[in-house]
């Protein structure tokens, strides 16, 4: 009986032992199992992953990166030869080669076939190295080999900061970006990948002819004989050196002579007047002007008339490349162009008329002028031509008194002849005129600077009439903003038809030279010395 409750008692307990660790192994089964209210996810609703967009933003940080870090540290300064440069690798579609050569434009050279263009900017003439060769003219026979030589090592100094300006650009572009080393490392890997692969595609492509055709712009776009024929220089290059040999003696000349005096330097607020005339219908004189104005940073242009050859309204669509020159067009009449013409233009915007002395503001200075009173597109001349034109310089210099009575003096005086400009001696600082196809210069009597400007148009068609062609001549005056009073003076001229010349001077008024003593008169200016500097190239 005693072993039968015993039993009992002990399944029982098994029982109970049972029950009370039930709810524990629930428990733990329950923590085991995902929960019923999560979802699993489906390989179907799952984020898929995209590649060619990670890819594609890499590729632009990169690009950005490289570009950012050419144009900050991406330029070296070389000297080739007498010239010191600054070659640049720029990023670019068609590759090439762009030569800067301010301010008469610039050179482009299919030399190469590839996503960079290389840039090459001549800022200036080293006087040292130029006098060593005038000194040395021995030396111009390894000129060619010393300027391949420089080229070479500029070339390679180029190579290495523009790999070292796209790793660097493109790294710190991509660590800003994605704030991961990692990935900031594999964006500079991959600017240098791209930047050696151009390389390698430009010296595959590299096409040494390219010198042989140029492509100009700005001002030799309309001049390219200034620099000879290149297929001429590489076939008969003693010749070459013979010419180099003067134009580095004449442009070390120009260094000698503004060495010893304090050049004239324009400011920002300096006003520059771009002087023209008789352009007689020569359409290269557009390109020339607007070339001109962009290169000298012009704020007015003034005409002195004879713009066209016979006045006849089929010529007025010559006019219309004025609206677009990038500066106001201030113009009188001359002999050969009608009332036609003149009304053709006053309905040109930026365009300014002057006649029978009527004063237009244009900026920043006071003109007047008079147009011609002859029209004489056969050339002839009538009876009483000078007195007619006297006349008309008389009703200018009374328009012009009446402009001072009246406490809005003018500046500059505009008359084509220049018989009909020398009226107007005394009532005013300055008259500009054109006609006889030279330019001149002088102080007349009662103080009043008489300007003379030569043919911009290079007497159009008549060049191949003479013996010798004429020039195209152009003048750019700078004025001071506050006194209107002008400063100085470049006379621009380039060989006519068949010539190879160029000629850049630079004058001052006597009473802005060195050493000169304070003008007397504001309004009384000085004769200009003779001994003025210039820069002329053969």
């Amino acid at each position: 009986m005693a072993r039968v409750h015993a039993a009992v008692l002990h399944a029982l307990a098994e029982v109970m032992n049972r029950i009370r660790s039930a709810p524990r192994a629930l428990v733990r089964r329950h923590r085991a199992r995902p929960a019923a209210t999560t979802p699993t996810p489906t390989p179907e609703l799952a984020a898929r992953p995209r590649p060619w967009t990670r890819a594609a933003g890499l590729v632009a940080v990169v690009l950005l990166g490289a570009w950012l870090g050419l144009l900050v540290v991406g330029n070296v300064r070389v000297p080739v030869g007498p010239m010191n440069t600054t070659m640049t690798l720029r990023p670019s579609l068609n590759g090439g080669t762009k030569i800067n050569v301010s301010p008469l434009g610039a050179l482009q050279l299919d030399s190469h076939v590839a996503p960079v263009r290389l840039d090459v900017n001549v800022d200036q003439l080293d006087p040292a190295r130029a006098q060593a060769l005038v000194d040395h003219p021995e030396r111009l026979s390894g000129l060619q080999d010393e300027v391949a030589q420089d080229v070479g090592h500029g070339t390679l100094d180029l190579a290495v900061r523009s790999c070292v300006a796209v790793v660097t650009g493109a790294t710190t572009l991509g660590l800003l970006v994605y704030r991961r080393p990692r990935r900031a490392l594999g964006a500079g890997g991959l600017a240098l990948t791209l930047l050696l692969a151009s390389g390698g595609t430009a010296y595959a492509t590299w096409n040494p002819d390219s010198v042989l055709e140029p492509k100009f712009s700005g001002l030799l776009s309309s001049a390219p004989s200034l620099v000879g024929n290149a297929r001429s220089i590489v076939t008969e290059f003693d010749v070459y050196q013979q010419e180099l040999a003067r134009l580095v003696t004449n442009v070390t000349k120009l260094y000698d002579v503004t060495s010893t005096l304090p050049a004239y330097q324009p400011d920002p607020t300096t006003i520059r007047v771009l002087h023209v005339s008789d352009i007689h219908l020569n359409p290269a004189s557009w390109k020339i002007i607007a070339s001109l104005v962009e290169q000298y940073k012009v704020n007015v242009i003034v005409d002195s008339g004879d713009t066209m050859d016979h006045g006849t309204a089929a010529e007025n669509g010559f006019l219309d490349p004025v609206e677009d020159l990038g500066a106001p067009y201030v113009w009188v009449r001359g002999n050969h162009d009608s009332r036609g013409t003149q009304e053709y233009l006053q309905h040109l915007k930026n365009v300014h008329v002057l006649d029978d002395g009527r004063a237009r503001t244009v900026a920043g200075l006071r003109f007047a002028g008079i147009g011609d009173p002859q029209y004489t597109p056969d050339r002839s001349e009538s009876d009483g031509a000078e007195a007619s034109q006297e006349l008309a310089g008389a009703r200018l210099a009374s328009a012009l008194r009446d402009q001072t009575a009246a406490g809005t003096p003018v500046d500059i005086a505009v008359a084509h002849e220049p018989s009909a400009a020398r009226e107007v001696d005394g009532a005013v600082p300055l008259v500009l005129s054109g006609h006889l196809h030279h330019e001149d210069m002088e102080v007349m009597k009662y103080g009043t600077r008489l300007r003379i400007e030569g043919s911009t148009g290079g007497s159009g068609l008549r060049a191949v009439e003479g013996k010798y062609p004429d020039p195209i001549q152009a003048s750019v005056l700078y004025f001071d903003r506050d006194t209107r009073r002008l400063q100085a003076w470049d006379q621009i001229k380039l060989g006519g038809l068949g010539l190879t010349t160029a000629e850049v001077s630079r004058h001052l008024p006597k009473e802005n030279q060195p050493g000169a003593a304070p003008s007397p008169s504001a309004t009384s200016p000085s004769p200009s010395s003779p001994g003025t500097p210039s820069s002329s190239a053969p």
